[in-house]
């Protein structure tokens, strides 16, 4: 079964964390999605760039909008997604317990109700 796992966290801003601490962090997240590809459960990893760089679009009566910035104004923002496939959700719920970024933050587990696989859309 695929499994989303959504790493939401309050975004520090400029010069708020460390180098040291973004380095650790990093080394963190390599030794994890390592240990994700290893298990062979790793379909792909994202980490998403601040909000500050979104641009939305909506469609409504036809007509475009296209907007800086995020939809939604929240205190946690989606940082990251882990796509994985997993037997089942006590797995997934496994994998997220490991997610350096569960210190810090949220890690929402969705499963996958449909994917775009091989040409053609698989539930």
């Amino acid at each position: 079964m695929r499994y989303a796992l959504l790493m939401h966290h309050q975004e520090p801003g400029d010069g708020e964390l460390n180098p040291e601490v973004i380095a650790e962090a990093q080394r963190a997240f390599d030794v994890y999605a390592k240990a994700l590809e290893q298990a062979g459960v790793l379909l792909s990893a994202d980490v998403l760039q601040p909000t500050q760089g979104t641009t939305t679009v909506t469609r409504r009566e036809g007509t475009l909008r296209v907007q800086d910035g995020p939809f939604a104004e929240t205190k946690e923002a989606l940082a990251g997604v882990f796509l994985l496939d997993v037997p089942d959700l006590d797995a997934a719920i496994g994998w997220a317990e490991k997610c350096p970024g569960a210190q810090w933050g949220v890690v929402e587990i969705r499963p996958v109700a449909t994917a775009f696989l091989d040409g053609g859309w698989t539930s």
